[in-house]
């Protein structure tokens, strides 16, 4: 349902216009196809939230199938992707996935993506290019299943989807270099 009743931008021109013209809201767009099962989820809470968010951000879709010319410059390879943009400027959020310029995995708590699209916008009108995600939020859709961390090393745990057994990668920090290592 989602897909069907948010504001699809066509072409080119006019994702381009929806990031230039809105000058008090933030802006925000799906990119991906809208007949992927993870684009039809999150599409559906983007319209749940779109009454609520109104005031301060308007939800587009973007279909990369029908709009392909921004996939090369927004690198967008991941099945779905959610951009944020203000008075024509990409607003980033850290997200603590190392990847600030957008959320590309599925979220399916409707408080937690009103919380972060109103922490962009806040952070937007105080001109501020990059905003804190108001809460810890990891990349789960990618498979990272549980995050473990202290002041000196990360180590992230990945279910195998074939086998019961997980993947461990260590990051370990060390002065200005990172290190990683698969086990």
């Amino acid at each position: 349902m989602g897909s069907i009743v948010l504001p699809h931008l066509q072409t080119a021109w006019h994702v381009d216009q929806a990031i230039l013209s809105e000058e008090e809201r933030l802006v925000v767009i799906r990119f991906g196809r809208d007949h992927d099962p993870d684009c039809i989820r999150q599409d559906e809470l983007l319209y749940k939230i779109a009454e609520r968010v109104k005031n301060f951000a308007v939800i587009y879709l973007c279909d990369l199938d029908q709009v392909p010319d921004f996939n090369q410059m927004y690198e967008l390879y991941d099945r779905m992707t959610i951009m944020f943009f203000y008075r024509n400027k990409h607003m980033m959020c850290d997200f603590g996935t190392g990847n600030n310029n957008k959320l590309n995995w599925v979220l399916e708590d409707k408080q937690e993506l009103i919380d972060i699209i109103e922490t962009i916008y806040k952070g937007a009108k105080k001109g501020r290019g990059l905003v804190v995600s108001p809460k810890g939020t990891f990349n789960l859709h990618s498979g990272i299943g549980a995050l473990f961390a202290n002041s000196r090393s990360l180590q992230i745990i990945r279910p195998d989807t074939d086998t019961n057994h997980c993947l461990l990668r260590c990051v370990i920090t060390l002065v200005d270099r990172v290190y990683i290592a698969s086990l």
